[in-house]
């Protein structure tokens, strides 16, 4: 299933679509997470992220539905999804404040009418990007691998 959408506001036409994502899509989604999450996740300890972009290939991926955000044919963000919950959620940073996040959960809340996330707690993007969402906190937790506090978000549409 496919979104497509233009954007009129500059003069030449830029074509935009959500798609799932191919295997092709692979290398993009895992750079795209890098530099996302090095802004989002700066409180991150390198071993931590270097293992968490190794599973993203290995284990995350193949066992979320996962969908990407393709502005002009370049992939520039995706969405994970594990059941009803957003696994992931990563835009280029280039391409922030331009409502694609906001584009990607709006295209998967038509699947899951009830959508739960989790986020560091010291992750200002991502909490703002929820706040502003109408997600609300249900859970906070220690998480250890990270050595970092968690909050587990929800929002019913």
């Amino acid at each position: 299933m496919c979104t497509k959408f233009e954007n009129e506001n500059n003069a030449s036409k830029q074509e935009h679509m959500i798609r799932k994502q191919q295997e092709k899509d692979i290398d993009e989604i895992i750079n795209i997470w890098y530099k996302a999450s090095g802004l989002a996740h700066p409180f991150l300890k390198t071993d931590f992220v270097e293992q968490v972009k190794k599973d993203l290939r290995d284990v995350y991926l193949p066992n979320a539905a996962t969908w990407v955000y393709e502005d002009n044919h370049s992939v520039v963000g995706f969405i994970s999804m594990l059941g009803n919950e957003i696994g992931g959620l990563f835009v280029l940073p280039d391409y922030h404040f331009k409502g694609i996040g906001t584009s990607l959960v709006d295209f998967v809340k038509e699947f899951y009418p009830e959508l739960e996330v989790e986020v560091f707690e010291k992750n200002a993007i991502g909490r703002a990007f929820y706040e502003k969402y109408g997600f609300v906190q249900i859970k906070r937790y220690f998480h250890t691998e990270s050595n970092s506090d968690m909050l587990r978000l929800y929002c019913k549409h």
